[in-house]
């Protein structure tokens, strides 16, 4: 039985690498399900399905909660043979990006898991924070200090 610390640190890794494979580009999942040399088969618990999502905001990001507007995700579920469910939720539209995060989350949590991780996640997740750097940059880079000088004249 796994204890409460040993449950958290469990849902926050999958957690993690959910949001790795939901930030994921369709070609990069179709490019590591392509280099699997074995593709598992799997049954669809839930077919991919697009719906709407009302995303909620904060005033100051710290205000009180205001509907900002509706967002467009696709979700699905899969089973592998041995009966580990995977899941995924994923911005946008793509019904086949959904279907392979969804098989990548249940391969995480089976006996692959080290393999995926190295040859699929670590991989997605080192792009996906070379881009945040490269936007950080971008926009540090556009920062305007603004300072006041104290002149000799001003009374005191």
């Amino acid at each position: 039985m796994m204890r409460s610390t040993e449950t958290a640190e469990a849902n926050a890794a999958r957690a993690r690498w959910m949001g790795v494979l939901a930030r994921a580009t369709r070609d990069e999942l179709e490019s590591a399900w392509s280099t699997l040399a074995e593709r598992p088969s799997y049954d669809m618990l839930r077919r991919p399905e697009t719906g709407l999502v009302m995303v909620r905001g904060r005033a100051g990001g710290t205000g009180n909660p205001f509907n900002l507007g509706e967002m467009t995700v696709t979700r699905c579920a899969v089973r592998l043979p041995d009966g580990t469910t995977g899941t995924s939720y994923a911005a946008g539209r793509d019904q086949r990006k959904a279907e392979l995060a969804a098989v990548f989350d249940a391969l995480m949590q089976t006996g692959e898991r080290m393999r995926i991780e190295s040859g699929v996640i670590t991989p997605i997740a080192r792009r996906q924070q070379t881009d945040r750097d490269l936007k950080s940059r971008k926009a540090a880079a556009t920062k305007v200090e603004f300072f006041t000088m104290v002149r000799g004249d001003n009374p005191k």
